[in-house]
């Protein structure tokens, strides 16, 4: 379940809810009602009305369900004559008289199937004008509460006295959405939910791309500054008939979220408190900090930066990177203790080993990730590299140059070093930059990142590298697309799917480390038991550490499989084995193959011979880093060339697949991705490329007399280009996408 939203907390508190249907959500677009849709909306109010809510249904749709059904028999009583002519609209009314009948039968129908009473309660505009009815409908509405039934309410159509249904918007109440909004002012409910075919209300027309999701609505902020699309399909209302609705009970002390009714569970979701629909409050105003930027407008701000950051001189991004270094080692001790605060509050928390290591800067840390940094600031230039130079024609040349992705939304979990090697990939790239980690980091964090863009000139500005600090704003973030370029998971597994499942943008890097070491019946032993104890015991909670130990069965004769197990288990490794190994070895069953301890626990497999090893590989790795030990060249060679992972090695430990130990100076992440960056992600891996063409006056002209040449000149003329960091951005062109997580 995600977290609740920090807005949102009073509505656990929520007992008596209004729940507002509209006629776009009950009718398909033929007009039929929408069964599944319908039945959702049961299933849920059943839910709730289980755990002691009182839910209270305002249902729109029958005047649209009554015109289907009412042409239908206009239809099959006309003539073939009577076809020919005009056909004049149905009367409202008897629509509405006649959907009223189908729609509350089949609320009647499903309700009944959950094992739950609903009763039908039709008003007009003129009952409210009553103080008797009013009492009268109170008393109604909490004796069918009191005793569990569902109260379902509709505008009396068929005899109102408007004009006419969907055209007269004068009166007390003027639709649904307002009649909504009336009953719970009226019925003195906690909430209103109102639920459309969109998920919320959007910042223009939901089918402009450029529309953003608003997930609080500050009446000072955005009043008279939103344009509606069009109004509901079949009913009166749509969004502006919905926003009023909420606008006039927000302020009149009841919340209001309008929220999609297409979604099976969010009414569930709304009262968990979750980052969905767009809430109205009374209070919302005080709910955003003043001056603090929303996710839009911190996206904007990176790319500006980085824009400005393209422009500088090499030597000058340089010098950036070194006063970085220079100032997190003056302040290695304030680091320290923001982190020392962060291990505690995890200790207390009750957080696992794991994540406790992960979250740890140990001694030496701060002064190895500014070497690190140096190692990146005195590295050639990366942007404005001449990758390809061709001659098109004579006096026509053009170039490949690398150019920086653009704005990059990096979210990881626990590690605090995370931060800093990011960061300085991303001034060296000349990206822009959002970073989110984890809560139990955030002191660690809030202080590197202080460190770090205090460091940045004011002629860059500090939004080059911008600190997300609340979980609520990642759903919001994941949908900028159109100016986030890369969104880089650090973390679990469930970190990672849930990002790839949310969001547009490429998304690099890794769900699982199931690394493993295969020992060969050729291993030198003493080089096969170093390799697999710093495989598994040199950071356990690394994604690069060994998680299945393969032997081959010949060193179950020999006694290799024995040394190696001792090896382990004194060094404080518990063994679990797969189906061969446990018979063999009396082991416990490994929990299974493709599981991920991050901790001192490994599974051990045997297998026959070289192949069945790889095939082990590629039926439960996750194509991150493996390793063979052998002296055999032969098998090697095999195990290297077949074995289809970012990172294969022999006779070294799967530790070094890293970043900082490959001598990219830093690394982003490690990516299992097939295209753009594959292994440990370092400056290579956050640029893309871009094409530099100069002509003199050519042109196409259906290629009439044009002499193509075709040329290679890249050897001749290999050289950065200075205009790519002297006059102006980089990525101001389309951008090239990135790769998807395996």
């Amino acid at each position: 379940m995600d977290a609740i939203d920090p807005t949102r907390v009073f509505l656990k508190d929520v007992r008596r809810i209004v729940i507002k249907v509209g006629t776009a959500v009950v009718t398909r677009d033929d007009g039929r009602l929408a069964l599944g849709r319908l039945g959702a909306l049961c299933e849920q109010i059943q839910a709730l009305n289980s755990e002691g809510f009182e839910v209270i249904l305002v249902s729109s749709g029958a005047v649209g369900a009554g015109r289907q059904r009412l042409r239908y028999r206009k239809l099959i009583n006309s003539s073939f004559a009577d076809l020919q002519k005009p056909q004049a609209e149905l009367d409202g009314k008897a629509c509405a008289a006649v959907g009223q009948n189908g729609l509350m039968a089949l609320y009647d129908t499903l309700f009944s199937q959950l094992d739950v009473t609903s009763a039908q309660l039709l008003v007009t505009d003129n009952d409210f004008r009553s103080p008797e009815f009013r009492k009268q409908l109170t008393e109604t509405v909490d004796s069918l509460l009191s005793l569990k039934v569902i109260p379902v309410f509709n505008e009396n159509d068929s005899i109102s006295t408007r004009r006419a249904p969907y055209e007269d918007s004068s009166g007390i109440f003027w639709d649904n959405d307002s009649l909504a909004a009336l009953l719970a002012l009226e019925l003195k409910a906690d909430l209103l939910v109102l639920l459309s075919d969109v998920d919320g209300l959007y910042s223009g027309p939901p089918s402009d791309p450029q529309s953003k999701l608003i997930y609080t609505y500050i009446k000072e902020k955005l009043e008279n500054t939103i344009t509606f699309g069009d109004k509901s399909r079949l009913g009166r209302g749509g969004m502006t008939a919905k926003v009023k609705a909420a606008v006039y009970a927000s302020q009149a002390g009841i919340p209001v979220v309008i929220t999609s009714g297409f979604a099976g569970d969010n009414i569930i979701k709304v009262l968990r408190g979750e980052h969905i629909g767009t809430l109205f409050h009374r209070d919302a105003h005080t709910f955003v900090p003043s001056g603090e930027l929303n996710a839009r407008e911190m996206t904007v701000a990176a790319r500006e930066s980085s824009r400005l950051l393209q422009a500088m001189p090499a030597e000058e991004r340089s010098k950036i990177l070194l006063a970085i270094a220079d100032a997190l080692e003056a302040n290695e001790k304030i680091i320290i203790h923001e982190n020392e605060d962060d291990v505690a509050a995890a200790l207390d928390e009750g957080y696992g080993s794991s994540l406790v290591n992960r979250l740890l800067l140990k001694p030496g840390k701060v002064s190895s990730l500014a070497n690190a940094i140096r190692v990146l600031a005195n590295m050639e230039e990366p942007i404005g590299q001449v990758l390809k130079r061709t001659e098109l024609s004579d006096g026509f040349i053009l170039e490949k140059m690398s150019s920086p992705l653009g704005v990059l939304l990096v979210i990881f979990e626990s590690r605090p070093e995370a931060l800093v090697q990011i960061a300085s990939l991303a001034i060296r790239t000349g990206n822009g930059l959002l970073l989110k980690g984890g809560k139990e980091a955030k002191r660690s964090n809030a202080i590197l990142h202080k460190i770090i863009t205090s460091c940045i000139p004011e002629t860059v500005g500090k939004g080059l590298i911008g600190l997300v600090t609340s979980r609520e704003e990642i759903p919001e973030l994941l949908k900028l697309d159109d100016v986030i370029d890369l969104v880089i998971p650090r973390g679990s597994n469930e970190l990672v799917y849930q990002i790839k499942s949310l969001t547009k943008i490429p998304v690099l890097g890794h769900a699982d480390g199931i690394c493993h070491v295969y020992v060969d019946k050729s291993a030198d032993m003493e080089k096969a038991k170093n390799i697999v104890l710093d495989a598994k015991t040199d950071y356990p909670a690394a994604c690069n550490a060994m998680e299945t130990l393969l032997v081959h069965q010949d060193l179950m004769e020999n006694g290799g499989v024995n040394e190696l197990l001792i090896e382990l288990q004194t060094k404080g490794v518990s063994i679990n084995g797969g189906p061969r190994a446990c018979s063999l070895l009396n082991l416990p069953a490994a929990p299974s193959f493709h599981h991920e301890y991050s901790s001192l626990t490994c599974t051990i497999e045997i297998v026959d011979d070289v192949h069945a090893a790889i095939d082990h590989i590629h039926k439960h790795g996750s194509a991150h880093t493996d390793c063979i030990v052998t002296e055999d060249p032969e098998v090697a060679d095999i195990f290297l060339h077949q074995v289809d992972s970012a990172a294969v090695f022999h006779n070294a430990s799967t530790r070094f697949s890293d970043g900082f130990r490959f001598g990219l100076g830093a690394e982003v992440g490690i990516s299992t991705s097939r295209i753009h960056a594959r292994g440990p992600v370092g400056v290579e891996g956050l640029l893309t490329t871009r094409w530099i063409a100069r002509g003199n006056g050519h042109v196409v002209d259906n290629d009439k007399g044009v002499v193509y040449t075709h040329k290679d000149l890249t050897q001749q003329g290999k050289k950065t280009c200075s205009s790519m960091t002297s006059n102006g951005p980089m990525n101001g062109e389309p951008r090239a996408r990135a790769s998807l997580i395996k």
